[in-house]
């Protein structure tokens, strides 16, 4: 019954405010998220909705408010968006935004809305509301189908933990409520594609094959694998290896193309973080970057710890995580198109596992990749791994 007079509403208003004005009789109530202390409010609900459970890693608060602040994220120039905030008897239950891709949308036959950083209590009423708020927005800007949840772009949050929630994520990760998944469904979302991690234990050298792989390929190509001591020596690099992961992940499920100025933005949040023994990148014999892997020592601990903030103690129990190094969390690897299945990945992993081993690592994490991605999911197999997480994206026509 409320879609079909939120439907009819569509048709009669010229804003989408003035839809929700009219829908304000549910028990749920909707707020649009306008100010600065809005989008604060927003990103703190999480934090809320989190404060018991042992497996959340709580991210940065100041980078989630940079994330959805126009002037300061280079997406919104080419997204239109909403973010909203549920409240039930005075109190936050839920949030939700939809982001609409301008670019992404430009010459396809049905336009595709994304929602994005969903989060609810246990109440049905609050995420139903939540997601047919999404979809009735994005209607009212003529798209037809709502998938999510996913973000400005790749290097975003994106999926629902559907499996796994007894393992701490990565930084790089999500977790989310168990209840989530039978919620979306329950709304009428169906799975669009699933992303698989794996927890790797690290042999104290790589598998004979894979070894054999390694050596083989860079005698023959006379590739240069660089390494680096200081974030100064890797910033030259920088922006060639967004270029790169432009290149490697473009044919990918869900991939926002970066341009100059989003390459930019993800340059000045992450490269400052990455601890730079642990990039790698392939150079071949023109002087050409064709492949890189990024490993962090996994921060999950010290983000707990540090509860979104550096001060007073955060930045403390991170810079300790960078110390101790039990586990390191594999960001991303890439590879040129035109060379993946070429054993290139093999000698990256061979790089990695050194110093992964010689900085007392014993286990890595991977972040999620899509689970028809079979050549980058085989190259994990080579070592002994469980795969014991699974994230999810879903879709519906509206």
């Amino acid at each position: 019954m409320f879609l079909l007079k939120a439907v009819f509403l569509i048709e009669k208003c010229n804003t989408f405010g003035e839809v929700l004005d009219k829908l304000r009789i549910m028990a749920i109530e909707i707020k649009e998220v306008e100010s600065s202390s809005d989008i604060k409010d927003f990103v703190n609900f999480q934090f809320k909705l989190y404060k018991k459970e042992k497996m959340w890693v709580p991210p940065m608060k100041m980078d989630e408010i940079s994330s959805l602040t126009a002037e300061k994220n280079p997406a919104f120039l080419f997204c239109d968006t909403k973010f909203w905030l549920a409240y039930k008897d005075g109190k936050p239950v839920g949030r939700i935004g939809v982001i609409l891709n301008r670019r992404e949308n430009r010459d396809v036959e049905k336009k595709v809305a994304r929602f994005t950083r969903i989060e609810f209590i246990d109440d049905y009423e609050v995420s139903k509301t939540l997601l047919e708020t999404a979809e009735l927005w994005s209607r009212f800007m003529g798209y037809e189908i709502i998938h999510g949840p996913l973000g400005f772009a790749n290097l975003d949050h994106q999926a629902v933990l559907i499996e796994g929630h007894e393992h701490l994520p990565s930084v790089a990760s999500e977790w989310h409520m168990p209840y989530y998944k039978e919620h979306i469904e329950r709304c009428g979302y169906e799975k669009e594609m699933d992303w698989v991690e794996f927890r790797l234990t690290l042999p104290d050298e790589a598998p004979e094959k894979v070894i054999k792989v390694a050596e083989i390929v860079k005698q023959r190509m006379g590739v240069e694998i660089r390494s680096f001591k200081t974030t100064k020596e890797m910033m030259p690099f920088a922006d060639r290896l967004f270029e790169l992961l432009n290149t490697a992940f473009g044919e990918l499920f869900s991939f926002v193309h970066l341009d100059e100025k989003m390459r930019a933005f993800y340059i000045k949040k992450y490269m400052p973080i990455l601890s730079p023994k642990f990039v790698k990148l392939v150079f071949n014999k023109e002087g050409e970057m064709i492949g890189f892997i990024i490993g962090l020592p996994s921060l999950s601990n010290a983000m707990q710890k540090a509860k979104g903030r550096l001060l007073p103690f955060g930045w403390w129990h991170i810079l300790q995580a960078y110390k101790k190094c039990d586990t390191i969390d594999l960001l991303l690897t890439g590879m040129d198109p035109k060379l993946q299945g070429h054993g290139y990945a093999a000698l990256l992993m061979v790089e990695m596992l050194k110093t992964a081993r010689d900085n007392g690592a014993r286990y890595a994490e991977t972040t999620g990749m899509i689970e028809t991605n079979i050549k980058a999911i085989q190259n994990w197999k080579s070592y002994e791994h469980i795969q014991h997480k699974r994230k999810r994206c879903f879709i519906k026509n509206i």
